[in-house]
């Protein structure tokens, strides 16, 4: 029987046209922009000048804190700058611009299609090699893969999840890399178990992805470490906080991280990246991404280079439909708006997703009719009514607290449910980011 969390969740039309598209190469275009913001934290500092030669995988930004990441050139070619440029919310970020000049990749990098199965890297070469490789979470918040699989003193890991259920509407690129790179992503797995110095893991995949559970059921065999578990079709099953309690029955705390339940949550994407780091030398330059969309003739997943514009997408697919009325980078549910369609493909960009008017056109917001509806599919437990009440009276930082804002997902659950069509979610987000805002205010004063 299908495992699932116990809280909330939804039902969205999955609308996974490309699931039967397999994954192709997206052609390297003439100039890439990538951009010094590629995880969660602070962006990168370019290490590079105008008028310098580079070559694929060469280190093009530093660190500029703990929780940043190095950034690599995706192409080989000249920077012709190093400037701000807006991103896809209109935001001006540090990007290195590279006209390309062939495909030369460092010599060091293996780029053949062997599957090396030996995991001969120590702990803490493990560490070093998916630190200086970029790897960051390629679910969707960009954490770098090395700190999570660094655990502060005092919490220790028992279980790795691997995040298959790729529950997001319209997005397929974990599906296709299930079916097509199995044996890669349990290396994948077996490197970070190594990492971690524990002997167990789960790969958790919806029940709506069946050839996907074949493959990576088939390759388990090989993997006795990993566990292949099934999960109900339900929105937001990829959440971390659900995946943990759908699996293990365990409980993220409130303020809580996922390493408070003993568990370390990684997505497929990351897995391959990892692989690549540790066993191919390989740093993160490219990704699978879904470009997809009712308005668009042909459904595809690529490989893509990070750097790519969403207009030379858009130019590869033969141009901006007539239909399309919204951009989104990423799913409907927790996807972003595409502000500024100059911007470039990230490391964590999962889609490019087109959507109608039709299916973007909110219906005029009325009184509440108290359903509690958005409370019975959150998948915190919240009162997403209350949150929204608070967030919109401005009744105070410290009553937002006391009502748990911190532990919103943003998943989008209440918006989608609510008959009044009240812009729940649109609210709560502002009144969390300015709880959050305080709270680092504080922190700062102590």
């Amino acid at each position: 029987m299908e495992k699932t969390f116990r809280l909330g969740g939804i039902h969205p039309q999955d609308n996974k046209l490309t699931s039967e598209a397999p994954v192709e190469i997206f052609p390297i275009l003439p100039k890439v922009y990538i951009s010094m913001a590629q995880s969660l934290g602070a962006p990168a500092t370019p290490v590079v000048t105008k008028g310098e030669k580079v070559k694929v995988g060469q280190v093009i930004g530093k660190p500029s804190a703990f929780i940043s990441g190095f950034v690599h050139a995706s192409v080989s070619g000249t920077v012709t700058d190093v400037v701000p440029m807006a991103d896809l919310a209109g935001r001006k970020v540090m990007h290195v611009v590279i006209d390309v000049e062939g495909d030369e990749w460092l010599p060091e990098i293996d780029r053949s299609k062997t599957v090396i199965r030996a995991i001969k890297a120590s702990r803490e070469e493990i560490i070093e090699k998916i630190k200086n490789a970029g790897v960051v979470g390629l679910g969707g918040a960009g954490f770098p893969t090395w700190i999570k699989l660094s655990p502060p003193p005092g919490k220790k890991a028992e279980f790795l999840i691997i995040n298959g259920s790729e529950c997001e509407p319209y997005v397929t690129a974990d599906d296709r890399s299930m079916r097509e790179q199995p044996e890669e992503i349990f290396i994948g797995g077996e490197i970070m178990l190594k990492a971690l110095g524990i002997a167990k893991g789960f790969v958790g995949i919806e029940d709506n992805k069946k050839a996907a559970i074949a493959k990576m059921k088939e390759s388990a065999k090989h993997y006795p470490h990993f566990e292949v578990v099934v999960l109900k079709r339900k929105y937001p099953e990829g959440g971390e906080k659900q995946i943990i309690n759908a699996i293990t029955g365990r409980r993220v705390p409130s303020l809580g991280l996922p390493i408070d339940t003993g568990c370390v949550v990684q997505n497929v994407g990351t897995a391959l990246a990892v692989y690549d780091a540790v066993q191919k030398n390989k740093p993160l330059v490219e990704s699978v991404i879904t470009v997809t969309g009712k308005c668009i003739a042909q459904q595809r997943n690529f490989v893509m280079r990070v750097g790519t514009s969403f207009a030379q997408i858009l130019d590869a697919i033969g141009g901006l439909p007539v239909e399309a009325a919204k951009f989104i980078s990423g799913g409907p549910m927790m996807g972003k708006a595409v502000a500024n369609v100059n911007a470039s493909v990230l490391k964590g960009t999962s889609a490019f997703l087109l959507l109608t008017e039709k299916e973007t056109k909110r219906e005029p917001e009325s009184a509440c009719i108290r359903c509690s509806k958005c409370v019975q599919v959150c998948p915190m437990g919240l009162e997403p009514y209350l949150l929204y009440k608070l967030s919109k009276n401005g009744r105070g930082i410290a009553e937002l607290e006391r009502n748990d804002i911190q532990d919103c997902i943003e998943c989008g659950c209440c918006l989608y449910s609510c008959p009044a069509h009240i812009p729940l979610l649109d609210v709560i987000r502002i009144g969390k980011s300015t709880a959050l805002k305080d709270i680092k205010s504080r922190a700062a004063k102590k």
